[in-house]
Parts: structure tokens; C-alpha cells; sequence
């Protein structure tokens, strides 16, 4: 499967000195699923978020980068918000969008890790932690996935534990059952595991 070019930046505490000065460009619109936003920089997505209100979420996307130059609706956030939604009504395969993911090594891992769990398919946060070579860390990994910056474009909602039960979702659980339910009757659900 072709994946999205990713740039990766060292740690969490750049996360936030980034932002600060730095053009961060979003789009945000209404879904059946509820608002969401999708945010860039230069290099790529680096925010994706779902919520009950507009104002919520654009002011969570100001918390996490600080103070900085913020302008919405420019035509390439519109593009991605645009690819975002058409997958989110019909997803058919992972979003080839370039991101800037930003996070520590192991948190990267855990989210590349994601991006090879097909449309239809679930893993288990052990499960990951083995595909890793972490195997004991089933922990960290569901850590990984409450902090993913790219719900979607990195698909922690196919995580699940072990016992088959949801579990948590950032966007809350029942969007992670009708995110699940979706990709299930999708025409192009694939089987098996990509290679990691």
C-alpha cells in the first residue's frame, strides 16, 4: 500500500516550540460524525480532531501549538479537509495526505505500526506492541494511540483490546464503533496484516 510521505520531528516538547511563531493552516467542517479540523504546516498535516463543537476544537488546536500565525481555509487545508471527509463517509484505504507527525521515537513507531492495520481489519494493543518488537508494552502503546495527533490519517480507532472490546477513542467510543462498523461493510476491506 503506498503510504504518505511523513517528516518527523524529535520530541514532544518541539511540539510545542514549533508551533510558537510558526503558520499552522486548518479547515474545519460539520460531519455525521461531528466537527472536524484538519491542521498543517509546510511540511504536511500535524493535527487532525473530532469533536461536538467547532469552537472546541479550534481553540484545542491554539492550545497545543501556543501562539503563532493561525489561518483557516487556505485551499490546501480545504483539499485535505475535502480527502478527510470522502473517508470518513466512505473509507476505502489510508489517506495519502503528506503529515508532519511529531512525537518520541517509540510513540512513532506505535503510529507507523497503525498505518499498516488494513480498512476492516482490528489489532489488539499487544499486538502492536509485538509487531513492534516491544511485546509487554501493550500499555505504551494504548498511551501511543489516546495521544496520536492524527486520528484518521493514523488509524488508532483499529486498536482494540485484547478481550475484543473497544476501548478508548479520543473522539469518543461511539465514533470508534461507527468508524469500525463503516470499514467493516467497505467494498475494498482487505485481509490480513501489510508487512511491517
Amino acid at each position: 500500500m503506498k503510504r504518505a510521505k511523513e517528516h518527523r520531528s524529535m520530541s514532544p516538547a518541539t511540539d510545542r516550540s514549533r508551533g510558537e511563531g510558526g503558520a499552522i493552516r486548518f479547515a474545519v467542517a460539520r460531519t455525521d460524525l461531528g466537527w472536524v479540523l484538519v491542521a498543517g504546516t509546510v511540511r504536511g498535516l500535524c493535527a487532525i480532531d473530532i469533536g461536538d463543537s467547532r469552537r472546541t476544537i479550534i481553540d484545542a488546536l491554539k492550545d497545543r501549538f501556543g501562539r503563532g500565525e493561525y489561518s483557516e481555509g487556505d485551499p490546501e487545508s480545504a483539499l485535505w479537509l475535502r480527502r478527510l471527509t470522502e473517508s470518513i463517509a466512505s473509507p476505502r484505504g489510508g489517506l495519502d495526505l503528506p503529515l508532519d507527525i511529531r512525537g518520541t521515537p517509540f510513540q512513532r513507531r506505535v503510529w507507523q505500526e497503525l498505518r499498516r492495520i488494513p480498512v476492516g481489519m482490528t489489532a489488539s494493543y499487544g499486538e502492536v506492541a509485538r509487531q513492534i518488537g516491544k511485546p509487554g508494552s501493550a500499555r505504551a502503546v494504548a498511551r501511543a494511540c489516546a495521544t496520536n495527533p492524527l486520528p484518521l490519517a493514523v488509524p488508532c480507532h483499529r486498536v482494540v483490546r485484547s478481550d475484543g472490546e473497544l476501548g478508548g477513542y479520543r473522539g469518543g467510543v461511539e465514533r470508534k464503533r461507527t468508524l469500525l462498523e463503516r470499514e467493516a461493510r467497505s467494498p475494498s476491506t482487505s485481509a490480513g496484516r501489510g508487512s511491517t
